[in-house]
C-alpha cells in the first residue's frame, strides 16, 4: 500500500506544473554556475597548478559549489513540492476518507514520504548530467562526487520530511510553504550560530547546512548521516501522530 501511494504522490506532483517550472529554472541555474566556475577554473586554477602543493581538481572547484548552491535554493523550492501533500487532501475533504481507510496512518505517511524521495532522486539524477559532462574535459574525483551527492540526498530528504509534517497541519497549501520556508530558513540562519569549540553545544549543531560540511569534503561522518536520518524519522512521526488525531475526531 506504501508504493500505491507514493505512485500516486509522484503522478500528482509530475501533472504539476510547478514541479517541472522548479526542476528547470533549478537546472539553468545550475548551468550557468557550471559554466562559470569551469571558465574560472580553466582560466585561473588550472594555469597555477604547478604552484601549488596538492593540485585543486574539477570536482572541488566546480561540482561541489553546485551542490551547495542546490542546498542553498531547496530551502526556497522544497516547499513548493511539499505544500500539497497533505493541504490539498484536507482542501478537498479527500483527508478524510484517506484515514477512515482500512490503512495505518504510518503507511499513508510512508507512501507519501517515499514518493517525494523518488521525485529527489529523479532531481538529483537530472542534476547529475551537468557535472558527468565534465568527464569529457576532465578527470573527476568520484568518490567526493558521490559523498557529495549523498550529502545532497539526505539534506534534500530532511527538508521534505519537514514539509511534509507542515503540510499535515493546514488545509491551505500556501500556508504550508510559507511555514515550511521559514523553517528551513531558521534552520539555515542556525549555521552562523557555531560555538567557540567544536565540543561545545551551539544552535549550529540543529543546522541542516552544518551537517553537509563533510559530505561536500568528502568525508562520510556517521553523526552528520544520523543527525539527518533521526531529524527526518522525528518529523515523520509528528505527522503520523497528527494523522492520528484526525483518525480519532472521525
Amino acid at each position: 500500500m506504501i508504493f500505491v501511494i507514493a505512485a500516486r504522490e509522484i503522478r500528482s506532483a509530475f501533472l504539476s506544473p510547478i514541479a517541472w517550472v522548479m526542476i528547470g529554472v533549478i537546472q539553468i541555474i545550475l548551468g550557468f554556475m557550471t559554466a562559470f566556475s569551469l571558465q574560472n577554473y580553466i582560466e585561473i586554477i588550472q594555469p597555477q597548478q604547478h604552484l601549488l602543493k596538492v593540485p585543486i581538481g574539477v570536482t572541488d572547484i566546480v561540482v561541489i559549489p553546485q551542490y551547495g548552491l542546490l542546498a542553498v535554493m531547496m530551502v526556497f523550492a522544497m516547499p513548493l513540492f511539499t505544500m500539497r501533500v497533505f493541504s490539498d487532501e484536507r482542501r478537498n475533504k479527500t483527508l478524510t476518507l484517506l484515514v477512515s481507510a482500512p490503512i495505518s496512518m504510518t503507511e499513508i505517511v510512508l507512501g507519501k514520504y517515499v514518493g517525494l524521495l523518488f521525485i529527489i532522486i529523479a532531481m538529483l539524477l537530472v542534476y547529475a548530467i551537468m557535472p558527468l559532462s565534465l568527464l569529457f574535459v576532465s578527470n573527476l574525483d568520484f568518490g567526493l562526487l558521490a559523498s557529495a551527492i549523498l550529502g545532497i540526498f539526505l539534506f534534500m530528504a530532511t527538508c521534505a520530511a519537514i514539509g511534509l509534517f507542515i503540510s499535515s497541519l493546514t488545509a491551505n497549501p500556501i500556508i504550508a510553504a510559507i511555514l515550511t520556508f521559514f523553517s528551513l530558513l531558521l534552520l539555515w540562519i542556525f549555521s552562523v550560530a557555531k560555538g567557540d569549540s567544536p565540543e561545545e553545544f551551539s544552535l549550529a549543531d540543529l543546522s541542516l547546512f552544518q551537517h553537509l560540511e563533510a559530505f561536500q569534503r568528502g568525508i562520510f561522518s556517521s553523526s552528520d548521516f544520523l543527525y539527518y536520518v533521526l531529524f527526518s524519522l522525528a518529523f515523520l512521526i509528528l505527522a503520523i501522530r497528527r494523522l492520528d488525531s484526525d483518525r480519532l475526531q472521525h
